[in-house]
């Protein structure tokens, strides 16, 4: 498959009427694992991840060179096809955009950090505009900061705010649009009926319904971020825990690099 062909399946994913769940990955060997589960249609990589791996802060520290070799190193080892987390777009929307494109990325996430709205949606244009001059149908999951950065405001603020700029970035050619909070059911379904079905992205939290509960929602995907690394390496210290204290190596060890 080319790239093109890719990246319109990711699309499709997205939109489809069933759940996407993408298991967030941080390097080729987390990548590989998860890629190897017959259930895995698509990944993602976390920000946060790839620059805790580099020795980096959350929030653009990372150089981008770095963050996007990384995703193209995943994107080239694996059969399924990648979303990246690009952040804010590290400056010029567009040009990360064509550059992630150009290591093999199918898709991205671009988040708002609740800069005036007019700058944001000129952001997903840039991106749309870059993908489509490289002939690539890209997967854009445009993030809005709605409640992450404005949850001190009411409620029915937030999630007005978070519709208006939901379905602006749809209209500037976003795919589909990522909420990241801690929302209950009610939550939802007001994001969902205000941005539309199968458009609306959620991350997968503690608090959050479950992913069969959220298909019947009409939510389109479904991602779990940093969470996955901090489970993983959280099984590690547990593990060199437990052999400091004298205990063995668990038995049945698969080799998954």
């Amino acid at each position: 498959m080319t790239l093109a062909d890719t990246a319109a399946e990711l699309r499709r994913l997205h939109t489809a009427p069933e759940l996407l769940q993408v298991v967030n990955v941080w390097d080729v060997v987390s990548a590989k694992a998860v890629a190897s589960l017959p259930e895995t249609r698509a990944l993602a990589t976390a920000s946060h991840s790839i620059a805790s791996t580099f020795g980096y802060p959350d929030g653009e520290q990372i150089p981008v060179e770095i963050m996007l070799d990384m995703a193209g190193r995943i994107a080239r080892a694996v059969d399924v096809p990648v979303s990246a987390d690009l952040e804010a777009g590290y400056g010029d929307p567009g040009e990360t955009v064509r550059r992630a494109i150009g290591e093999g990325i199918a898709g991205a996430n671009l988040e708002d950090e609740l800069k005036p709205l007019a700058e944001s949606v000129a952001a997903v244009e840039a991106a749309v505009a870059a993908a489509d001059a490289e002939g690539v149908p890209f997967a854009l999951n445009a993030r809005t900061d709605a409640f992450l950065r404005g949850n001190d405001r009411p409620r029915e603020v937030w999630i007005a705010d978070a519709i208006e700029r939901g379905r602006a970035y749809l209209d500037a050619g976003a795919t589909c649009v990522f909420v990241p909070g801690i929302f209950g059911e009610d939550e939802v379904v007001e994001l969902v009926d205000g941005i539309g079905a199968f458009r609306v992205s959620l991350i997968g939290l503690p608090g959050v319904p479950t992913p069969a509960r959220l298909a019947e929602l009409g939510v389109a995907r479904l991602s779990y971020g940093p969470t996955t690394q901090r489970v993983a390496l959280g099984a590690l210290q547990d593990l060199a825990a437990e052999l400091y204290a004298g205990g063995v190596l668990p038995s049945g060890i698969r080799a998954l690099n």
